[in-house]
């Protein structure tokens, strides 16, 4: 049985005396941003658009740590948003770069202040398109809408899989000829899709494919493409080939601007969430270990996804000599990030460190319980930590009244 070492992708960055001395200090549960991790990750996207000439935008739904965004500045072409929030911090937070928005529904309300934020508006239904299009069209925005090409590619994640049937997320073929017109279709700048989730190339090249089959000959009217997220591009095994044909074969075919728009790339294996054993327990010969950190609170798509995150020194099934089931201190019985098993014996008071907490945590976070947010510390390329927040009761109260 392999444990998981500092040697292993997830803890590469890591170095021993960095668990002792800097994280056995840290008050726990912690989130600790590794940059140079960062860094790296943004070296191989920043190389993919040089050698391509797509433009890649960081999905600030993966990560939202903005005190990394003048770092990620230097790789990447701008931010995407999924709303009005989300908008505004990358507008103010990137230094100047493209600021993408895609929604399922806009809020009349709150329209004319996104206008300020964005340079991309991407809509979701035709009639949304024609509603508000001129009003972006009219504020020299670009416009694009959401398409739909029916074709999953998703293995035992429904709740990611944008193209299942009855899907709320983009117009399919069969809807576009349905209600387009031509004054509406003259709003039209790009077309967008995203149906990956953690995905590979070979995922997007069968896509792509669906693309061209259903939309093929509204393509060549496109002044862009956009091949959305889940691309797993800073992965190891990722077929960086396959995808740059996939690039090619768009702006040769149709003679578009391809964006691309990971969050998990520019941020996989680059954070931690640093966390103790506060009890042990044992139940019908289950031995379980109770942790200050929170499955449901703190890293809520191991229960959504669901999967299991990787643990240093420890790896995720049962059957070694020391196996425990790892759970949160929450009331929510449920509240278990899964079995590990484990290189040594575990203590009350021991350090556990999760690898992979820079997506999907910070930005998706809970108090629930009244459980207190983690605090998030950068960890900078000579091994010093800052810390960059300071939560504490003030955030529960003040999310619940006045």
């Amino acid at each position: 049985m392999e444990y998981l070492t500092l040697g292993h992708p997830p803890f590469q960055g890591l170095a021993p005396y960095q668990i002792g001395e800097l994280f056995g200090n840290l008050p726990t549960p912690a989130y600790v941003i590794d940059q140079a991790r960062l860094e790296q990750n943004g070296q191989v996207l920043a190389a993919l658009a040089q050698r391509t000439g797509c433009h890649i935008l960081l999905a600030q739904k993966a990560f939202s740590n903005y005190d990394f965004y003048p770092l990620l500045s230097q790789f990447l072409a701008g931010t995407e948003a999924s709303g009005l929030y989300e908008a505004r911090l990358g507008f103010e937070e990137m230094g100047g770069k493209e600021v993408h928005v895609f929604c399922a529904g806009y809020r009349e309300d709150e329209f004319a202040e996104l206008l300020n934020y964005a340079d991309h508006i991407v809509f979701n239904s035709i009639h949304q398109l024609k509603t508000l299009g001129p009003r972006a069209k009219e504020a020299g925005k670009s416009v694009g809408l959401r398409i739909n090409p029916q074709c999953s590619t998703q293995e035992g994640h429904a709740i990611y899989d944008p193209c299942a049937p009855g899907s709320r997320m983009g117009v399919t073929r069969e809807v576009w000829d349905q209600q387009m017109d031509p004054d509406t279709l003259a709003l039209l700048d790009g077309l967008h899709f995203h149906t990956l989730c953690e995905q590979n190339a070979d995922d997007l090249a069968t896509t792509l494919e669906a693309v061209e089959e259903k939309f093929g000959d509204v393509l060549p009217g496109m002044k862009w493409l956009n091949m959305g997220g889940g691309h797993h591009i800073t992965r190891p095994d990722y077929q960086m080939d396959t995808l740059e044909r996939c690039i090619r074969h768009a702006q040769e075919t149709w003679g578009v601007e391809v964006y691309l728009e990971p969050g998990e790339a520019v941020a996989l294996n680059a954070g931690y969430l640093v966390s103790r054993v506060v009890d042990l327990v044992e139940n019908a010969g289950v031995h379980i270990a109770i942790l200050d950190a929170s499955a449901a609170c703190h890293m809520p798509d191991v229960l959504e996804m669901p999967y299991q995150p990787p643990i240093l020194q420890a790896v995720a099934q049962p059957g070694g000599a020391h196996t425990y089931r790892l759970a949160g201190p929450t009331c929510l019985a449920g509240d278990v990030v899964g079995d590990y098993s484990f290189a040594q014996p575990l203590h009350r008071g021991d350090l556990v460190v999760f690898g992979d907490m820079a997506i999907y945590t910070t930005c998706k976070n809970n108090t629930f319980n009244g459980m207190p947010l983690p605090d998030i510390w950068r960890l900078d390329p000579q091994g010093g930590l800052e810390q960059l927040t300071q939560f504490g009761y003030h955030n529960f109260k003040a999310r619940l009244g006045r």
